[in-house]
């Protein structure tokens, strides 16, 4: 089983991207808390990584901290949960946040999640209470991303992405167009400019 790969970022485009490991290019799913920590394009990158084996395909799914993988792990171990909705859910909230909502049983904050429904929360709170203790226990050692600064740039991709899906673009156009986007810190206009460049 494949659990970590040490290589060169070549390309990253939400929610996959591609590591070069050895001449031989790894595609790798992400959640978004993975993409905000990513470094530019040809820089070394480490992840850790779920290796899936399907009749129809190989799929592996990447994440910088490897505490975040071990609850991906645990999340679709749930009945009802794979790994696409896991990833929506990681990419929805930071990690120690779900361990709070399981631990609280907050089914609330858990369906506001695109697809996730009241009975898959009621489930995973059910499955997963009191199997994250040891994840809990390390969730804050610093290796989280600032949750501030991820819903600032989950917003600020969000409302990007809504511009340009209303000047005509269709979704996937947009996000593809903004995930290429390689300056930090811009405005949603700035990143709008950005992206429609590398739609022309």
């Amino acid at each position: 089983m494949i659990g970590r790969l040490t290589g060169e970022l070549i390309e990253k485009s939400v929610p996959s991207l591609v590591m070069d490991v050895g001449g031989v290019g790894y595609e790798v799913e992400a959640p978004l808390t993975t993409f905000y920590q990513l470094p530019q394009v040809g820089a070394r990158l480490v992840l850790h990584v779920h290796f899936v084996v399907r009749e129809d395909a190989q799929l592996l799914y990447g994440f910088i901290d490897k505490k975040e993988r071990d609850l991906f792990r645990s999340m679709i171990k749930v009945n009802g949960v794979g790994p696409k909705l896991a990833l929506t859910i990681l990419s929805g909230m930071q990690a120690a946040e779900f361990v709070k909502c399981v631990k609280g049983k907050d089914v609330a904050s858990l369906v506001r999640l695109p697809g996730v429904g009241k009975v898959t929360a009621e489930r995973v709170i059910m499955e997963l209470a009191g199997r994250l203790d040891e994840w809990a226990a390390g969730a804050e050692d610093g290796r989280t991303v600032d949750r501030e600064t991820v819903l600032n740039q989950r917003n600020l991709i969000r409302d990007a992405e809504t511009a340009l899906v209303t000047l005509g673009y269709k979704p996937q156009q947009a996000a593809k167009a903004i995930a290429l986007v390689k300056e930090e810190d811009l405005d949603v206009e700035g990143l709008i400019r950005k992206a429609l460049q590398n739609l022309a």
